[in-house]
């Protein structure tokens, strides 16, 4: 035992993202790899999907994180560029694996450094295991073969058309319409790009994509697809027989009910050019960390799981299509129809663009996408895309001198510091700290918890303020150049939708029209609660309690559904009304009353609560001896209720404020900022730039910090009228 144990001389963190068959694949794999090498001992460590980039952008600068981890390629580029991974071509175990895999897999890997000559090799920076791709998931008691092309689709449409209403077949096509990832397959097959060949960079404004647009627009105007489609519809439809085929993932395979008969087959080619509807393959590579203690080890392990019997187990146990070419000769691989689904569509698999700026293309593309899908004219929609892609993408702001601004604060401090000393001694401070020094003492925990909790975070996102992103992931000092850059609407109008103060509008009547809403409606609802020959109060408030105890994204989901343009219980009540149903998340006017109605369901039972406290203290002889002189329920609430209950409800009405002020949940949830970001308040305005708009940290901080200015403001101007008013109108 002691003899083993001296032979191993490095131990490797490996992180993934794998679940379920997948992870125990790897681990199996990696046990494996362990006991053939027992100088090496792999952990694999399994991290959650959606925090997987942050938390390595984090670690490994800090010299933290894994030796090498498990990941989909499209951020290959971004991570070379922030030195956060190593290249590989130099390591004799990975340029040894490498012919063994097929080159598609492993062509999205290879970059040129930035200033190479065009006859440079391109660097490898990882090695390809699997690759991941969409393709056509059919019922077999609903179509004996798949569709072919896209005419044979359109002539199932047809015939649906025809058919009696009392009999209409399934839509021939389902898939996330909405979606760009899936959109991409018809620009694929319509000979189109995202990457222009012309600026090497994603655009949105091309020939190709106009007519892909014109032609999801066909698929949709000739009931090939139905409109607004999710994830969960889409499985919906499927498992529910609505919809004979979808386009989904291998991921699919989990949401198929049980006895539902199924097959897989490649996406159907465009008739028009005759070429396949392409997907956007995901390649899931191994990478080794910048800062892995033995690269050669961790380089040898990612080439040793690519090929041979890690592959095979990877294929045969997690299923995964993987990138050794021997592989696919396996029984396992042949007898798998869902594998060889991916495997036939592998020669016309366009990898997803490892470009940096296609972290900001997916908002724009999409934007565009459902403007098309609402029936707006594609090269319109998409000269919009392009001009918030350009916004973007636009280069870091130029680097400022930080001399003047540190004379600046340093004049401050001083200052600061000076009125702090002249008021103590004006007031005798120093003398009361000294003798209630053991109360300081008690105090000085909370006040530095407090302090770093709250000081600490907001000093740092107003000196983030004053920083621009470069594309190698440092920052540079920029002064006040963001607050100008927002301020000052550049580039675009002061009225456009990305616009702050378009944003701060929309803010401010969200603010007013939902804290309005839950006053009015959590007020009357306790007015009626304490009628005295009301039964079952404590039932009905039980009841009205109710969506405040829900949590809100559970309810802003919720609600959501019930807005669905299609399978929404609003629009269900309106059609059996005899009203057609509405298109809410289409108008600006109808997904603001989305998002407002669901917040006020939210936010009634607050008010409500508070109103009924409130209610209870109002001595009862009052409105008795109103009620003797003859005064009816109206004149009694009018002159005593509300008199009473307006200035005890102003704190609570300016806590609801705040908090509706920042409600991130229902806006990011039910409408998403549609149409085209019109809805967006600040604080979501504020994510965006931050994850999805090219990591415009800088600009994000600065909404933060004009946010918090806002609500200080708000804040202070309610205390003062809440203070006056109860003054002026305590009874």
């Amino acid at each position: 035992m002691l003899a083993s144990s001296l032979l191993v001389t490095a131990h490797m963190l490996v992180w993934h993202t794998y679940t379920g068959a997948e992870q125990r694949a790897l681990e199996q794999a990696a046990a494996s790899y362990s006991r053939r090498h027992p100088e090496v001992t792999v952990e694999p460590i399994a991290i959650p999907y959606g925090s997987f980039a942050d938390k390595l952008q984090a670690a490994i600068p800090r010299g933290h994180g894994p030796d090498a981890f498990i990941y989909a390629h499209d951020l290959v580029g971004q991570w070379a560029a922030e030195r956060l991974i190593q290249p590989l071509s130099a390591q004799p175990a990975v340029a040894a694996c490498v012919p063994a895999l097929w080159p598609k897999t492993v062509e999205p890997l290879l970059l040129r450094a930035p200033n190479a000559s065009p006859d440079a090799r391109p660097i490898l920076y990882g090695v390809p295991l699997a690759f991941k791709s969409l393709a056509l998931f059919y019922r077999t008691d609903l179509l004996r073969t798949p569709p072919s092309d896209t005419a044979a689709l359109f002539a199932m449409a047809a015939d649906r058309s025809r058919s009696p209403e009392t009999t209409t077949p399934p839509y021939p096509l389902a898939y996330e319409s909405g979606s760009f990832f899936y959109h991409a397959v018809w620009l694929h097959g319509l000979g189109g790009a995202v990457i222009s060949p012309q600026s090497g960079r994603p655009t949105l404004d091309t020939p190709a994509q106009a007519a892909a647009l014109r032609f999801v627009q066909r698929l949709q105007a000739q009931q090939v697809i139905p409109e607004d489609m999710s994830a969960s519809l889409v499985a919906r439809f499927f498992n529910e027989g609505h919809a004979a085929s979808v386009i989904s993932g291998p991921w699919f395979v989990g949401d198929i009910a049980a006895g539902v008969p199924y097959s897989v087959a490649p996406l159907p080619r465009v008739s028009e050019t005759g070429l396949f509807a392409a997907p956007f393959t995901t390649v899931e590579a191994g990478f080794v960390s910048a800062t892995a203690q033995k690269p050669s080890e961790a380089a040898a392990f990612l080439a040793d799981l690519a090929t041979g019997e890690a592959a095979l187990l990877r294929l045969r146990t997690g299923r995964q299509a993987v990138t050794e070419r021997a592989a696919w000769q396996d029984k396992a691989a042949i007898d798998d129809p869902i594998l060889q689904a991916f495997f036939v569509q592998l020669p016309s698999l366009t990898p997803t663009p490892s470009h940096p700026g296609m972290r900001a293309f997916w908002e724009p593309g999409q934007q565009a996408l459902r403007q098309a899908l609402r029936g707006n004219e594609p090269v319109a929609a998409l000269q919009a895309g392009q001009h918030l892609l350009d916004v973007y993408l636009a280069p870091a702001l130029p680097a400022a001198a930080p001399m003047p601004y540190l004379l600046v604060v340093g004049l401050l401090l001083l200052g600061g510091a000076a009125l702090l000393v002249a008021r103590s001694r004006r007031m005798a401070l120093w003398p009361q700290i000294v003798r209630n020094r053991s109360a300081y003492g008690y105090l000085a925990p909370s006040v530095l918890v407090l302090a770093m909790l709250g000081l600490f975070p907001l000093g740092m996102g107003a000196g983030l303020s004053l920083f621009s992103p470069l594309p190698d992931g440092s920052l540079r000092f920029v002064g006040l150049a963001n607050y100008r850059d927002v301020l000052l609407c550049r580039p675009g109008g002061c009225l456009a939708p990305l616009s702050f103060y378009f944003t701060l509008l929309v803010t401010v009547l969200w603010t007013a029209l939902n804290v309005a809403g839950h006053v009015i409606l959590g007020v009357t609802l306790a007015l009626l609660l304490r009628a005295p020959l009301l039964r079952l109060r404590g039932l009905y408030r039980m009841l009205l309690i109710l969506p405040w105890a829900v949590p809100s994204y559970i309810t802003a989901l919720l609600w959501k559904g019930m807005f669905h343009r299609q399978f929404g219980t609003l629009n269900a009540i309106l059609s059996s009304l005899g009203i057609p149903p509405v298109a809410w998340f289409s108008r600006f006017s109808t997904a603001l009353f989305a998002n407002i109605t669901t917040n006020v369901w939210l936010g009634f039972p607050f008010m409500m609560v508070v109103a009924l406290g409130h209610l209870a203290a109002i001595p009862a002889d009052l409105e008795e001896s109103a009620a003797l002189d003859g005064a009816s329920a109206w004149q009694r609430i009018r002159y005593i209720v509300l008199p009473w209950l307006g200035p005890a409800m102003l704190p609570s009405v300016l806590l609801g404020a705040v908090w509706t002020f920042n409600m991130f949940n229902v806006v990011f949830l039910v409408s998403g900022g549609e149409p085209d970001g019109q809805t967006e308040i600040l604080i979501s305005q504020a994510y965006r730039w931050a994850f999805s708009r090219g990591h415009q940290i800088g600009y994000a901080a600065t909404y933060a910090v004009l946010i918090f200015l806002l609500l200080l403001l708000q804040t202070t101007l309610l205390r003062r009228a809440s203070g006056a008013d109860a003054d002026d109108q305590a009874p």
